[in-house]
């Protein structure tokens, strides 16, 4: 399998880092690299997140620190669909792919 990363989520991780950044910007690349290296454990193991039915067809989430990695898994990939902050709303996991 291999791993992909949407539009969505590639904007989210610009935006997470940017956010992290204005405090600390080796945390900002540390913490990103984290969130990569996350979504590479689930290529491994890509039914360890939840089922999100609610989200959309086939949805997935796992849990990383105060964020939410949507997923998807595909015939030979899983696809990561956002990256969001445990406070938002989860109905925005799907939207803008």
């Amino acid at each position: 399998m291999k791993l992909v990363f949407s539009p969505a989520a590639e904007a989210d991780l610009v935006e997470i880092a940017l956010y992290i950044a204005a405090d600390d910007i080796e945390r900002a690349q540390s913490f990103v690299g984290e969130l990569e290296a996350a979504c590479a454990v689930l290529v491994e193991h890509p039914f360890a997140g939840v089922a999100r039915p609610e989200l959309g067809d086939g949805v997935r989430s796992k849990p990383y620190h105060r964020y939410v990695i949507y997923y998807r898994v595909e015939d030979e990939s899983v696809r990561i669909e956002r990256f969001l902050h445990g406070a938002r709303d989860s109905g925005a996991a799907t939207q803008d792919n």
